[in-house]
């Protein structure tokens, strides 16, 4: 589950999502980068864990739209800690990394 939680599209996805339901076109455009199937593959993962529900409604075309369960919700406080923590502490990150890379050759 860490694995799948610390996953760059995954991590997207759900962001996107924490403003409320949007259909694939708008997520797609949300989630730049993100190729039709890797977010498509995306959000199954996240339907299948329970994080995202997928409604569809009847229409030509069926409209598909995504949004975060409540299990989806509690991670959002975890996501924007760490999205904090990042931000807070990006200098002291590249700082050592020019000290290893410098000590390193």
């Amino acid at each position: 589950m860490l694995a799948t939680l610390s996953d760059k599209w995954l991590t997207l996805v759900v962001s996107a999502l924490a403003d409320g339901p949007q259909r694939h076109s708008e997520l797609a455009r949300t989630v730049a980068g993100a190729s039709q199937k890797m977010l498509t593959q995306t959000l199954r993962k996240l339907e299948r864990d329970g994080l995202v529900s997928r409604s569809v409604t009847a229409g030509v075309p069926a409209r598909v739209d995504y949004q975060l369960t409540p299990l989806g919700e509690s991670l959002l406080p975890v996501q924007r800690a760490i999205k904090t923590w990042a931000e807070t502490h990006i200098d002291e990150v590249h700082a050592a990394r020019a000290r290893h890379d410098a000590s390193n050759g």
